[in-house]
């Protein structure tokens, strides 16, 4: 009798287990449905004309360039995983993180925990970053109010650093994108579509390109995307706040790095889609730092891009981009020769984008772009030489799913 009783409480205690097992494995069948996995990878080739003489690794050796900066050199520039659990409904929870490794966006995107310029600030290695990675919830309120928390690309420019939900439609990077605004933020983020013409996002961040806030102050930034028709749409991005960003990256040393002064971005976006197989788009950027220049007085950056798209068949597209930008007080430009602290420059490019699809997964480009500035702001042959002009070539491959 005893030895039944013992049995008895053994099959219990075993079925209690298996109940509780099989209830935390379709807990989680809960959690991973609608859990999903994307990739994406890019490499290149890029040769400079001026075949420059500096010709250390990721040393800008392309000036201005913001990922395409090696000469006469190829390269893997980017692998990107992506686990992501979208929130499309009122009380839907979920996440994403962008894991990337490569030696060009890396590189540069990574944010950086203080002033100090370059990825040892927060100890990330050159070649990997988390370059996104937040938790998300769409709170119930009218249509959905979609918060996200943690880090995230920004709301503002025209260009996107690609992935497998996106890319653009040049190769290389232009002006606006690396000199002109911001990479990342880290911090929270609403938004809101009031009807289908209308939506609305606010933001608080630590600031522009960093992990770790390195003062009191907070960033805020704000967009209103218009869609009036099916083939127009228009961004409306604004971000301020106390950040010192003189001295930075590309940004020229020896400039205003007090964290109390005030850095302001206002971005417009416009896309309109001409006919079914040409596409047009223009972006506008103006920012400030207040005491940001040499002088002491605000520092000034402003420039406008323009875009033509044209598909000519379902495999081949070709892609042109014009832009102007003014570096007035020299604060965000960088110059392959010495000039006096703060001495602005204005700059010019002109990029041709000729675009094959090989199938649906994969994209290769060739591209030829020319630069120019007011003044000898890029290298060339001779150690010191120096020139107005800068002309490159490019191939790239992109892989995505």
């Amino acid at each position: 009798m005893k030895r039944i009783i013992q049995k008895s409480i053994l099959l219990i205690f075993a079925l209690a287990i298996l109940t509780q097992t099989a209830h935390a494995a379709e807990v989680a069948l809960k959690v991973l449905d609608g859990v999903e996995i994307h990739a994406f990878a890019s490499s290149s080739y890029t040769f400079n004309f001026n075949q420059p003489s500096n010709r250390s690794p990721n040393d800008a050796t392309n000036v201005n360039r913001i990922f395409d900066k090696d000469h006469n050199s190829f390269k893997f520039d980017v692998g990107e995983l992506v686990i992501l659990r979208e929130t499309p409904k009122p009380g839907d929870v979920g996440f994403r993180t962008d894991l990337t490794y490569g030696f060009s966006l890396p590189e540069v995107t990574q944010s950086t925990a203080d002033t100090v310029t370059g990825p040892v600030a927060d100890g990330q290695s050159h070649q990997f970053d988390v370059q996104q990675g937040y938790v998300s919830y769409n709170a119930p309120i009218g249509t959905g109010l979609q918060i996200d928390f943690g880090k995230f690309i920004t709301h503002i420019g025209a260009e996107v650093i690609e992935g497998y939900d996106g890319w653009n439609y040049n190769f290389s990077r232009s002006f606006l994108f690396g000199l002109a605004i911001p990479f990342t933020h880290t911090g929270l983020r609403a938004g809101y579509t009031i009807n289908d013409m209308v939506s609305v996002m606010g933001m608080v961040a630590n600031g522009w390109d960093n992990t770790v806030d390195n003062n009191d102050g907070k960033t805020i930034g704000a967009q209103v995307a218009i869609t009036p028709t099916d083939n127009i749409s228009l961004l409306l991005n604004w971000a301020s706040g106390q950040e010192a960003i003189g001295g930075q990256g590309f940004f020229a040393s020896g400039l205003s790095t007090n964290s109390n002064n005030t850095t302001s971005v206002f971005d417009v976006v416009l896309d309109v889609a001409l006919t079914s197989n040409t596409l047009a788009q223009l972006n506008f950027d103006y920012g400030q730092q207040a005491n940001g220049a040499a002088s002491g007085s605000d520092a000034e950056w402003w420039g406008i891009a323009g875009i033509i798209r044209h598909d000519y068949n379902k495999w081949f597209s070709i892609n042109l981009r014009g832009e102007f930008f003014n570096d007035e007080d020299g604060t965000r430009a960088s110059s392959a020769t010495t000039l006096a602290t703060g001495q602005g420059q204005e700059l010019w490019e002109v990029t041709v984008t000729p675009e094959v699809r090989i199938n649906q997964n994969m994209v290769v480009r060739m591209e030829y772009r020319h630069d120019e500035s007011n003044r000898k702001a890029f290298f060339d042959r001779g150690a010191g030489d120096t020139q107005k002009t800068q002309d490159t070539i490019a191939l790239n491959g992109l892989f995505y799913f």
